[in-house]
């Protein structure tokens, strides 16, 4: 009896010990996102003195901004993606910049020098900061509204609301008609609390394998690094998740349809071997709106604005010819 009572408290000992393990594992795979996300970097005073630009204080928070291009001349807003901060359209910015135009540039909240917001990364999100933005500057009529991938969607949603101040929209790659979803991106997407921990553990490694370690051009290999750089970034992946359910999948139908009955003048670029935007966006886009001019480049993908930059532009020369 006594050796069986022995065993019986070595048993119990046991037990304690692997639910107190098991506990422990437990507890540790759940902070692990937090841990994650507090070993990168927050945005500094110091980083936004090293960059060109500027901050605009608006109802959000702060924005960075910048201006490029002549002092005078018609005005281009440029509105970039979901993954990258404005150094995505960078090279674009200054070819329109060359055309004549001025170009404003911004960092969308959560990317690149501008502050991180909280709430949904929604239409009325991204939205309020443009509005804001373009107040901030005095802008309110015959805007050139340019957005690329989300900034797209962005551009779209903006332009359909307010149609009396945009002279012309041009779409380069944009979300919002035909967007792709690999089963990782849709599972966080979808999937409540398990979804938030598997991006916050994978997605950004996942992201880093993606980004090629040398550039076809200059002008690739700066973005490259500054999307090496954006992981860092304290804030940055809870922003792409927070997108992903709010702007990024939006179907725009009903805007681009109210554009074409308003009649803005809207161009839309396409990348012929996207595989984030594939071609068929450019069929579903012209029976939504049927005066709109639309241009592919030849040999590019997603990364167009900053791989095929020169093509890039000459679609848009082509595009904006009467």
């Amino acid at each position: 009896m006594a050796g069986t009572g022995g065993d019986l408290w070595q048993l119990t000992g046991q037990l304690i010990m692997w639910y107190y393990w098991v506990l422990g594992v437990l507890a540790g795979l759940a902070i692990l996102p937090v841990y994650l996300e507090r070993r990168c970097k927050p945005v500094s005073d110091y980083d936004r003195s090293q960059t060109a630009g500027d901050l605009a204080r608006l109802s959000q928070g702060l924005t960075h901004y910048r201006w490029v291009g002549p002092a005078r001349g018609p005005v281009a807003v440029i509105v970039h993606g979901m993954s990258t901060s404005s150094a995505s359209i960078s090279g674009f910015a200054q070819g329109l910049g060359e055309m004549g135009y001025r170009v404003l540039v911004y960092d969308l909240y959560g990317r690149g020098l501008s502050d991180n917001v909280a709430g949904r990364q929604d239409r009325a999100y991204f939205l309020r900061q443009l509005t804001d933005l373009l107040a901030f500057h005095r802008l309110s009529e015959d805007i050139t509204l340019v957005g690329y991938s989300m900034g797209g969607a962005i551009a779209t949603a903006y332009s359909a609301q307010n149609p009396h101040c945009i002279k012309r929209l041009i779409l380069i790659a944009a979300t919002g008609v035909v967007t792709t979803e690999g089963r990782f991106a849709r599972f966080c997407r979808k999937t409540p609390v398990l979804g938030d921990w598997l991006h916050a553990v994978l997605a950004r490694r996942r992201l880093s394998r993606a980004i090629p370690r040398v550039g076809p051009s200059s002008m690739a290999g700066k973005v490259y690094a500054s999307q090496r750089l954006e992981l860092r970034r304290r804030g940055f992946m809870p922003s792409l998740l927070k997108s992903s359910r709010g702007m990024l999948y939006e179907v725009q139908e009903k805007d681009h349809r109210r554009l074409g009955r308003v009649d803005v003048p809207t161009i839309a670029i396409w990348a012929e071997h996207d595989q984030i935007i594939p071609i068929q966006a450019l069929g579903v886009l012209a029976q939504w709106h049927r005066d709109i001019h639309q241009e592919v480049v030849a040999g590019a993908d997603h990364a167009m604005p900053y791989t095929h930059c020169p093509q890039l532009l000459q679609a848009l020369v082509r595009a904006m010819r009467p």
